[in-house]
């Protein structure tokens, strides 16, 4: 298996990172040479969308071609994006995204397929099956989906020394969310 990829699909900026030789993470900078990109997109027409800075700009001048914070609605049967006379689900909208950050193989020169996406705390199983359905369309395979303080917690109680209780603040551009954990390592 290839490097495992992990995915913040955030509200308002998504990033991807692995984990290099050492353990120590690497953010994939994307092809506009950001390590993050804005979650974003463009439907200039039917069969035309940008993800990211310059979807993000031409949020002044076609408002109602621009879809944002699609995060928040992902695993609502109710919610559809219109634009150009088309429908988008939020997964689709998600996927699109998924598949800009996933254009981190043209920099790393490898395939990027196996990614563990993370998603808010307060996310349900409907909202986590729909993120996991929008890495699938995006062609990923999705290992799993960590709520994201849940990710972070790991991440720190890999190397905690000793026995401790620790409190996760994930403040995000759409979420604030607390977890605390017992460290037992």
């Amino acid at each position: 298996m290839g490097k495992i990829f992990g995915i913040d699909l955030g509200t308002t900026y998504s990033c991807i990172a692995y984990l290099d030789e050492y353990g120590k993470p690497v953010t994939v900078a994307n092809q506009e040479n950001s390590p993050v990109t804005p979650s974003v997109v463009f439907f200039e027409t039917p069969d035309n969308f940008s993800v990211g800075q310059v979807a993000k700009e031409a949020l002044a001048s076609d408002p109602e071609l621009v879809c944002s914070a699609v995060k928040r609605q992902m695993g609502s049967r109710d919610f559809t994006f219109s634009a150009n006379g088309q429908e988008y689900q939020p997964e689709t909208v998600s996927a699109l995204i998924l598949k800009k950050l996933a254009d981190a193989s043209l920099t790393l020169k490898e395939e990027v397929k196996d990614v563990v996406i993370t998603c808010p705390a307060y996310f349900g199983l409907d909202a986590k099956e729909a993120t996991k359905k929008a890495g699938e369309i995006a062609g990923l395979n999705v290992l799993a989906i960590l709520q994201e303080p849940t990710a972070a917690a790991i991440s720190y109680g890999l190397k905690a020394e000793g026995e401790q209780t620790v409190m996760v603040y994930d403040l995000g551009g759409g979420t604030f969310d607390v977890t605390i954990i017992s460290v037992k390592p």
